[in-house]
C-alpha cells in the first residue's frame, strides 16, 4: 500500500504503529519483515521509453514459449536483497523454462514513478503492487485486466488461492492482480503475566469481555504511569479496522462503504473507553518507553495481550534484542460476545500495468511467479521465516503448520477478511485513523466521528467514479 502520512499528534496513539507502516506496505513477510531489504535502489535502471502497442486484441498465449521470438520484459520489484534473491531463486528458473524471454529487473522507485510511467505509456511489463491498491488502480485504468487470459488458460484458478486473497485482486468481477504472499493477525499473550495475575495461562480470552477482565488484572501502576499493561486496543495491529471486524462490523455492503456500521461504532466506543479508563496520558508515557527499547512492545514482557501479525515471529531470529524471558502463546483474537473470532489479511500482488509492451509474455511471467511453481520456489528459500504464501497447497507442502505458533495464523486464512476493494480504499483507511485519533483523545463522539467519515468517504468515491 502507499505510504500514509500520520499527523504528528497521531503518532503517539498508534505507537507500535511503527507497525502502521507495515500494514500500509502489505504487511506480509515477503516484503522484508523477515530481514529482506526492500529499500529503493536509487541507481535503478529506468523503464524503456518505447511507445506501447495497442493491447486491445484478445491474447494469444500459444506463441509465448514456441515462437522463438526473443522478448525482454521489464520487471518492477523491490531492490536490495530482495532483488538479488528473487532473481536467483525465481526469475532465473522462469528464464530457463522460457528461453525466448529475458527478464530485466528494475528496482522500484516509488509509486509516483510507476504512475508516471503508466501515464506516459512506458510502463514495466510486470510490477509489484500492494493488493490493497489494486481496486483503485483498476478503477482509474492503470492496470490491464487479466480476465482474457484466465478465460483461455487453465493453469490459473481462483480455487488455488485463499478466497479473500484472490478476491482482493478483483475489481467489478475482473482480475487485475495476482496474489503474492499474505499475512493476518492474531493475539499474542504473555502466559507469565497471566499466571502472576491469577489467570489460567492455558486459557487465553476468546471474547472481548473476557479480554477486558483479564487485562484489568495485569495493569500495574507506578507513581507516574504504568510498569506493565494488560492490553491497549490500538497498540500494534489494533487498528479500528481490526477491532471493527472483531466486533462483527462490516466495512462495506456491496459497493457502499460503511465506516459508521453500528458494530464499528461500538468498537470505537470500546477503544475510547480504554483511553478514558486507563488515562491516555499514562498510556502514551508507557508507549514512549516501549518505543525506546527498539523492539516490539510485546517482547519486553510488559504487555499482557496484543494484536499483531505473523511477521513479528521473525523477530525471534532477526532481531538480536529480542530474547523473551517469559512464556507466551498465540491465539485467535477475541471477538465481541455473540460473534465469531476472525482476522484480516493483507499482502502484495503482481500486476500487468496498462500499456505493457509484451502482454502475452507478461502473462506467462505472471502465472509463473504467482502460480504454484514460483510460489513454491520463493516459499522454500532459506530465510522465508514465518511467511504465509497465498496458496494453501504450497503451505501444506512447505509444512508451515508444523510451526506451533505460525499454524494459528495459517488456520485463520480461510476465514480472513480483506479491506474493501474500492477506488476510495485509501480515503477509508485515512478516515478510520482520523476518527480513532479524535475519539481516543476525547475530541468527539464515535458515532458522530464515523458518520463524518462516512460522508467524507462517500464524497471521495463520487469524485473518483465520476465519468
Amino acid at each position: 500500500m502507499e505510504a500514509l502520512a500520520l499527523k504528528p499528534g497521531m503518532i503517539k496513539f498508534f505507537i507500535a504503529a511503527l507497525s502502521v507502516s507495515l500494514v500500509l506496505t502489505g504487511c506480509g513477510g515477503t516484503n522484508g519483515e523477515n530481514g529482506t531489504d526492500t529499500t529503493n535502489t536509487t541507481e535503478a535502471n529506468n523503464a524503456s521509453t518505447t511507445t506501447s502497442p495497442d493491447n486491445t486484441e484478445s491474447p494469444d498465449n500459444t506463441a509465448s514459449q514456441d515462437s522463438g521470438e526473443k522478448v525482454t520484459l521489464d520487471f518492477w520489484g523491490w531492490g536490495g536483497k530482495f532483488q538479488t534473491d528473487y532473481t536467483k531463486i525465481v526469475l532465473s528458473e522462469f528464464e530457463k523454462q522460457h528461453p525466448n524471454i529475458k527478464v530485466k529487473y528494475i528496482a522500484e522507485q516509488g509509486i509516483e514513478k510507476l504512475t508516471t510511467l503508466i501515464a506516459g505509456g512506458t510502463p514495466p511489463d510486470v510490477a509489484l503492487l500492494d493488493r490493497f491498491m489494486a481496486g483503485a488502480w483498476a478503477a482509474k485504468g492503470s492496470l490491464e485486466s487479466l480476465n482474457p487470459y484466465l478465460e483461455i488458460d487453465g493453469d490459473v484458478s481462483a480455487d488455488d488461492y485463499y478466497p479473500s486473497v484472490w478476491a482482493e485482486g478483483n475489481y467489478k468481477g475482473e482480475l487485475y492482480a495476482m496474489p503474492f504472499g499474505t499475512d493476518n493477525r492474531a493475539m499474542y499473550y504473555n502466559k507469565t503475566l497471566m499466571k502472576e495475575a491469577g489467570l489460567d495461562p492455558e486459557k487465553p480470552p476468546t471474547t472481548i469481555s473476557e479480554l477486558d477482565a483479564a487485562a484489568e488484572k495485569i495493569f500495574k501502576k507506578t507513581s507516574s504511569g504504568y510498569e506493565q499493561v494488560g492490553f491497549i486496543p490500538w497498540m500494534n495491529q489494533g487498528f479500528l479496522y481490526t477491532q471493527g471486524w472483531n466486533f462483527g462490523g462490516e466495512w462495506a455492503k456491496g459497493e457502499e462503504l460503511t465506516p459508521n456500521d453500528p458494530q464499528i461504532v461500538k468498537a470505537l466506543e470500546w477503544m475510547a473507553g480504554y483511553a478514558k479508563k486507563y488515562d491516555m496520558a499514562k498510556i502514551n508515557k508507557f508507549n514512549d518507553v516501549m518505543g525506546k527499547t527498539g523492539i516490539n512492545p510485546f517482547w519486553t514482557g510488559k504487555v499482557g495481550f496484543v494484536f499483531d501479525g505473523n511477521w513479528i515471529l521473525n523477530d525471534l531470529t532477526s532481531n538480536a534484542k529480542v530474547k523473551p524471558t517469559f512464556e507466551w502463546g498465540v491465539a485467535p483474537m477475541p471477538s465481541e460476545d455473540g460473534y465469531a473470532q476472525t482476522t484480516w489479511a493483507g499482502g502484495w500482488s503482481w500486476v500487468m500495468p496498462k500499456g505493457a509492451k509484451h502482454p502475452k509474455e507478461s502473462w506467462e511471467l505472471l502465472k509463473f511467479i504467482a502460480g504454484y511453481d514460483g510460489t513454491l520456489l520463493w516459499g522454500k528459500r532459506a530465510d522465508a521465516g514465518n511467511d504465509i504464501t497465498a496458496m494453501p497447497k504450497v503451505n501444506e507442502e512447505l509444512k508451515i503448520t508444523e510451526k506451533e505458533k505460525l499454524k494459528v495464523f495459517v488456520g485463520l486464512m480461510e476465514i480472513a477478511h480483506t479491506r474493501p476493494v474500492t477506488p476510495a480504499g485509501q480515503k477509508l483507511w485515512d478516515e478510520t485513523f482520523k476518527a480513532s485519533d479524535a475519539a481516543l483523545n476525547g475530541k468527539g463522539e464515535p458515532k458522530k466521528l464515523l458518520d463524518e467519515a462516512k460522508k467524507n468517504v462517500d464524497n471521495e468515491l463520487k469524485k473518483l467514479t465520476a465519468k
